[in-house]
């Protein structure tokens, strides 16, 4: 048996499994923020020029 090169084995496979879950992450963040947004303009009437800080304003006062 190598350990040396069981152990690597271990170490890379770690190694691709943190790159995976990041990437994972990624792509969950992009999709809330393209909901976020999607939401931001459906609340300013579909224009997406609109100041955002009324976008967010009429948003949280509407969760209120």
């Amino acid at each position: 048996m190598n350990y040396y090169t069981e152990i690597e084995t271990y170490i890379k496979k770690n190694e691709v499994s943190k790159k995976a879950r990041v990437l994972e992450e990624n792509q969950s963040t992009l999709e809330n923020y393209g909901n976020i947004e999607r939401l931001l303009v459906e609340a300013q009437g579909g224009e997406k020029r609109s100041n955002s800080c009324d976008s967010v304003a009429i948003i949280l006062v509407s969760c209120s």
